[in-house]
């Protein structure tokens, strides 16, 4: 079965190098990368185009035709058109995959079943190490033990500690069938502020056609590159808001999402 991984990517070019080298260690091959660029740089179809000389799996580039702000929910969007895979995989383009993150996806995902993971924080200084050497090397739980990485437990592989969820998605790892994306219309594009529309809306509206969501957060192992946080909490209380309203409409079929009506 084939995996189509949407990368939404902002200008890290660095970050994407290091993720390429992670996605060429994976165990599971059957796969295609979409790099989803919520920006128009000129650097990186440029960087693309080189990078794809180096590794087999086929790399996709989308972006806007300039740069509004946030949003990267019709980037998502668009990268699901796109997609040629039955699986939907989600990175964000600061997260270095684990080499088995795609098969945990793989012996977890089922019908009406979402999946996700959690992230390992980085410190900075490892991160400034690993972009300096462009090398994922002490990207493990042995080689960030004695640093001030934070959520180093999600370094710990341990596929049989899997769950029914009892705590909300993110959405920098989770993978899901791109069927029951198409049944919610995928992604509301309303949403032109971060920490909502990504994660929190998807999960209510796949809740009401019935999907269920499962924690493989010890087998679906990455690690989130540091950087200062962009986005504010007044987003944040911006993005609830709406998430208010549409609740109250019952609109898990987005107005503005892969179709717009």
């Amino acid at each position: 079965m084939k995996i189509s991984i949407i990368i939404s990517f902002y200008k890290n070019l660095s970050a994407l190098d290091l993720i390429f080298k992670a996605l060429d260690l994976q165990t599971y091959k059957n796969f295609e990368v979409i790099v989803s660029e919520d920006d128009n740089s000129t650097n990186t179809p440029i960087f693309i185009k080189e990078q794809q000389t180096s590794y087999s799996f086929e790399i996709k580039h989308l972006c806007q035709t300039q740069d509004l702000g946030f949003r990267k929910n019709e980037m998502l969007n668009k990268s699901l058109k796109a997609s040629t895979g039955e699986i939907i995989v989600f990175l964000d383009g600061d997260c270095v995959p684990h080499p088995k993150f795609l098969k945990a996806y793989i012996n977890n995902l089922q019908e009406k079943v979402l999946c996700f993971g959690r992230r390992v924080m980085v410190d900075e200084v490892t991160t400034k190490q690993a972009y300096e050497t462009k090398s994922i090397k002490k990207l493990s739980f042995i080689g960030l033990l004695f640093t001030k990485t934070t959520n180093l437990k999600y370094a710990i592989y341990i596929p049989f500690l899997t769950k029914i969820r009892t705590e909300g998605i993110w959405g920098c790892n989770a993978g899901i069938y791109k069927k029951h994306l198409l049944q919610i219309n995928g992604f509301d594009q309303d949403y032109i502020t971060a920490g909502v529309g990504e994660d929190v809306d998807i999960e209510w509206r796949l809740t009401a056609i019935g999907v269920k969501f499962k924690s493989i957060r010890f087998e679906a192992l990455e690690f989130h590159l540091h950087h200062k946080e962009n986005y504010s909490r007044t987003a944040i209380e911006t993005g609830l808001a709406q998430l208010k309203l549409k609740k109250e409409a019952n609109l898990f079929f987005c107005k503005n999402g892969l179709l717009v009506k």
